[in-house]
C-alpha cells in the first residue's frame, strides 16, 4: 500500500497556525494564503483532506478482509 504524500501540507499547516496566533497578523496570513494557493496550483491539487478523513474514505472503498 502506498503512503499518502501531504502535498502542500506544510503550507496548509503554516496558514492554519497563523490564523490561530494571537495577536493575529493579517499581512502574514495573507502571504501564507498566497503561498498555499501557489502550491496548490503548481501541484494541481483538486481537494484537501485531513488524515483521518482520507483513511475513512479509503476504508469505505477498500474491500473488507475477513
Amino acid at each position: 500500500m502506498e503512503k499518502a504524500v501531504a502535498v502542500c501540507g506544510q503550507a496548509a499547516v503554516d496558514l492554519l497556525n497563523c490564523v490561530a496566533e494571537s495577536p493575529y497578523d493579517n499581512d502574514k496570513c495573507l502571504r501564507l494564503l498566497q503561498a498555499l494557493r501557489d502550491c496548490a496550483v503548481k501541484q494541481n491539487v483538486k481537494k484537501f483532506s485531513l488524515a483521518n478523513e482520507a483513511k475513512k474514505e479509503a476504508d469505505e472503498v477498500s474491500p473488507k478482509k475477513g
